[in-house]
């Protein structure tokens, strides 16, 4: 299945209803282009940090006169600069995404788009990669006017295309050795090889993290869909493996358990990591979830 045209998730109402929002970086690493995020640079910025005691070479301008005339002390103040946070949204293109009536996909690239948006606002940059069983670089990092429309033009450009290998894509990010940013992950997070090895992998990057995780009705319940009774043969829309189930009340109270457990380890590691975590459901509009994960107005990751 392909994924939808532009302008099926380039809806300017839903854009509009983003401004206001921002992700908010605590710190970031220095080396970009002044914007709106604080890094951990002191110099000529605009936000106050500190004062510190003159030393020969300090701009004499940053002289805190009113200190010096109370206290009989040189120092100068300190300020902190505003540089642009490089965002890097991963959107898993696997078959898992594609499955389903209302594929998980179609909400998968709103958000990555509201994501965009919301970052090149406040002038960071914003790169896109996809992944299934192969990393893909579909754009590279940049901001500026335009920028936006052509993130929409990537993402529709994805399809289908093979089993979902997470831990593979967010190694192949960090042996890119992209200068220190956010990486957003966009997915269902279900790898076979398990949770502890994507939940490995994502301790290790470099990057600060915003997981997004996709979860439909049928994921966290299947008990309500009327070909999910009885006696059924479950078939991997990935793998194509098939098994024979008997779908009794101790086998889907089961199957719930799993499905909690899983949840509240993902969303565990992002509050141990200090990540930003989203869980949006599938089957309900995305702009009220977000709305809802950005209360405050904004994301502090």
């Amino acid at each position: 299945m392909a994924a939808p045209k532009v302008d099926e998730f380039f809806d300017t109402e839903f854009l509009t209803a983003l401004q206001g929002f921002s992700l908010w970086a605590r710190r970031i690493i220095s080396g970009g282009r002044h914007a709106e995020q604080l890094s951990k640079d002191k110099g000529a910025g605009l936000e106050f940090a500190d004062y510190k005691a003159y030393v020969p070479g300090d701009d004499t301008r940053t002289i805190d006169w009113n200190i010096y005339r109370r206290l009989g002390r040189v120092v100068v103040k300190v300020f902190e600069e505003r540089q642009e946070l490089p965002v890097y949204l991963l959107v898993d293109r696997s078959s898992s995404m594609y499955f389903e009536a209302a594929p998980k996909i179609g909400v998968a690239l709103k958000v990555a788009l509201a994501l965009a948006s919301i970052s090149l606002s406040q002038h960071d940059s914003v790169g896109l990669f996809s992944f299934s069983d192969n990393l893909e670089m579909k754009l590279k990092n940049g901001s500026g006017h335009g920028r936006l429309m052509r993130v929409a033009e990537r993402l529709a450009e994805l399809e289908e295309q093979g089993n979902t290998e997470l831990v593979q894509a967010i190694e192949g990010v960090e042996r890119l050795r992209l200068r220190r940013g956010l990486l957003a992950v966009i997915s269902d997070f279900y790898d076979p090889v398990g949770l502890d090895a994507v939940l490995g992998s994502l301790r290790q990057t470099r990057h600060r993290l915003l997981l997004v995780q996709l979860i439909g009705n049928h994921d966290l319940d299947p008990a309500g869909r009327r070909d999910m009774r009885g006696d059924v043969r479950l078939r991997d829309c990935e793998s194509g493996e098939a098994v024979d189930v008997s779908l009794t009340p101790a086998i889907l109270a089961n199957y719930r358990a799993i499905v909690n457990d899983f949840n509240e380890r993902l969303t565990g590691f992002a509050t141990g990591q200090g990540a930003a975590f989203l869980r949006l459901n599938t089957d309900e509009e995305v702009l009220p979830q977000l709305a809802a994960a950005f209360e405050a107005g904004r994301i502090e990751i």
